[in-house]
């Protein structure tokens, strides 16, 4: 086994990936504010997390983060077809 630590990390500097000497992996992901929302390990652990207003992390089950996902992308795509909608009208 090597003794050799591995660390990577996305562009806002969050650690996004970490293989430890004993050849453990972690994977970790983030909101657009640098929050972790997800952790994984090679062992098949996870936790999910969502922040409440004043910042604090809540553990919470998959299917409520995903829950929370699919409520973003609805959000996400409202928003753009709003936004197309009145550039479309400028247009005429």
């Amino acid at each position: 086994m090597s003794n050799k630590e591995i660390k990577e990390y996305d562009k806002n500097n969050n650690l996004v990936y970490y293989k430890g000497s004993f050849g453990l992996e972690f994977w970790y992901k983030y909101d657009k504010n640098s929050n972790l929302i997800h952790k994984k390990n090679s062992n098949g652990f996870e936790q999910w997390y969502k922040y409440d207003e004043n910042n604090y992390r809540i553990e919470i089950t998959q299917q409520e983060f995903k829950q929370i996902e699919r409520r973003k992308e609805k959000q996400e795509l409202y928003l753009n077809i709003k936004r197309s909608n009145r550039f479309e009208l400028m247009d005429i």
